[in-house]
This record gives structure tokens, sequence and C-alpha cells, in this order.
């Protein structure tokens, strides 16, 4: 091919970005077939209604506008597919005036359940899941029904799109509504429980919710980044004082010695930097960085609180806690009762 011996000319319906190999890809032009439009599917029908060596053409049939318009919109965008169901449909078509005519009320039982456009380990599965996310993340709860409509319909798996909503609900909403992912296991059980039918409006729920609940990325960002930061210092030694002594010789080698209970703590939570659970050796990083978005936000407030405190600032102390109830109610901390003995 690189010498101009060889010029290879294929087809396939797979994606060649996986299935073609690389040092042939790079060689090659590669140009992606669309889906037909309508008018050309209604093209491709009248040409087969019409050709007398390959086609319908020597039955000279009548067929409305209206049927073709029909057979057309149930094969989604496939040649194939419309002219199969329009051979199909003819032999429904019925004798009037000394010729065959095709009336549109035989195309319910022609059409029946469409057959999916995609399969398992095709683009177009993957492209509706892909479109499913995306919908969720951008809170669009129309579009994320539209999408799921259409890849359960076509014959896709539900629990393939339960499974994506697990992974939305915390990479794409995380604190920001921490209902929402034991929501989606819910939501997976109750389809297990119900079955399909009843099942699938259980995971509409929960994509509902996911697409209109506030959102946020810190989990998946915090997760990165401290994963990344261990690669980068591979070395983590647990500090002494949070190590186990399960035996009498680990508590005289010091271990847990100088651990602070929180629950003994008068505001529940040990406060300073000799108390900070972090690794002497290690400098300091912060993973999680709270978004002003939802129930994430009463977390910065939470976690800028037990700053002050680690600095010694007593009266730092939050006045108010934002309850966490369908009502949204802001309820008053009383004088003496921090918030952290509230959580």
């Amino acid at each position: 091919m690189e010498s101009g011996l060889l010029t290879l000319i294929g087809a396939t319906t797979e994606n060649p970005s996986f299935e073609v190999n690389s040092a042939l890809l790079s060689r090659a032009r590669v140009y992606v077939l669309k889906s037909l439009t309508q008018e050309e599917l209604i093209t491709v029908m009248r040409q087969a209604l019409s050709d007398v060596e390959r086609g319908l053409g020597k039955r000279d049939i009548h067929v409305d506008d209206d049927v073709l318009n029909a057979l057309a919109h149930a094969s989604a965008g496939d040649a194939r597919r419309a002219l199969g169901l329009l051979e199909t449909a003819c032999d429904f078509a019925t004798q009037e005036a000394g010729r065959e005519v095709l009336h549109k009320e035989v195309l319910a039982d022609v059409i029946g359940h469409q057959a999916s456009a995609f399969d398992k380990q095709g683009d177009a599965y993957y492209d509706l899941l892909s479109a499913i996310h995306k919908s969720i993340r951008s809170s669009r709860p129309n579009a994320a029904l539209l999408y799921m409509a259409r890849f359960m319909q076509g014959g896709g798996d539900p629990l393939d799109v339960v499974r994506r909503l697990t992974a939305i609900a915390s990479e794409d909403v995380g604190n920001a509504d921490p209902r929402a992912l034991p929501l989606v296991i819910a939501a997976w059980d109750a389809y297990l429980r119900l079955g399909d039918y009843e099942g699938q409006r259980a995971i509409a729920h929960a994509a509902i919710h996911l697409a209109v609940a506030p959102k946020s990325n810190r989990i998946d960002r915090a997760w990165s980044e401290a994963k990344q930061y261990v690669r980068q210092q591979p070395q983590v030694e647990v500090p002494t004082y949070l190590r186990n002594a399960p035996t009498k010789l680990m508590e005289q080698l010091g271990h847990g010695e100088g651990y602070r209970y929180a629950h003994n703590e008068p505001d529940g939570y040990p406060a300073g930097s000799a108390h900070d659970c972090w690794p002497e050796e290690l400098p300091k990083a912060t993973f999680f960085k709270p978004s002003t978005f939802g129930q994430e936000k009463r977390f910065g407030e939470i976690m800028a609180w037990r700053e002050s405190r680690d600095q010694g600032n007593r009266s730092g102390a939050l006045r108010r806690l934002i309850v966490s109830s369908h009502s949204s109610r802001i309820t008053s901390v009383p004088s003496g009762i921090s918030k952290s003995n509230m959580l």
C-alpha cells in the first residue's frame, strides 16, 4: 500500500478505529457512510417498485406516498431494511380494479416492533449510552429520557443504563446531592424485583433525579488527584497513633498511642495539626475541594469551620446548620451546641 503496488478497497459495519490494523488505517482514507434520509429511502423503494428485472416492477403495484413514508420511517435510515419491509408489505397487497394496491392499514402487522438499528457490539449502542450520560450531566432530563427510550426499545439491556446511572451518581452529582447514589441503587433493586416492564419506570425515576439534581465532579477529581499523589509518593507510612494495636507488643511499640477518640472531644472533632491523620514525612495536599452547589456547599462550610478549629480559632463556629430534608429548612444551632455534634 505504501508503495502504491496494492490498492485496498473495503467496507465494514464495524468501527475501523478498533477493527482495522493501525498500520493499514494510517495509510488509508476512511469515508463514513451516513444513514439515508427519509427522502432517499423513498427514492430507493420507488426504484424497487419500478424495476422490472430486479425489483417488483412486473407486479405493477400501486403504493401511496403515505405507505412509503411509513416504511421509510420504520427503516431508520437502513435501505436494506426498507426494501425488506416493502417486499413483505407487498405480499399483503389486494386486488382492486385489475391491479394490486398496497394500503397503509396492513403496515402495522408488517412493521411490528421496530428492530434495533444497533447491536451490542456496535458504535450506536455505546453512542446512545454516551448520549444518556451527557444529557444527564447537562441537566437535560427530557433528552436523557429520549435516548433511554430509544436504547431500551431498540433492544438495549436496561441494566447497562442503570450501571451507567450508578457511575453518574458519583461522577457527576456526587455530594451535591448525596441521595443520588442510594436512589440509583434502589432503582436497580426495584428493576430486579419488578421485572422489565414496571422496572423501567424505576430507572427513569432515577435518571430524572440525576438530571435535575445539582452537579459536582469534585469526588471524581479528588479521587484522581489522590491516586496521582500516591503514584508520585509511593511510600505512605501510617502515623503511629493511627496504627492498630491488637497485641501487647504493638502497644509497647507505641501503636495507637496519642490517638484522640473524636466522640470524646468537646466538639466531636479532634482539632489541631498534631492530629490531622496525615503522614508527617509527606507534603500536605488537599484532594477534596467542595463546590458551592447543593449539599456540597454545606460540606465546604463544615470543612472551613474545622480548619478554623485546627488553627485554634474557637470563635469560628458556624451558627447555622442547613438541615437536609424534603423541606430544606434552616435551623439555628442553640448556643453551646456545636455543628459537628448535630451531624
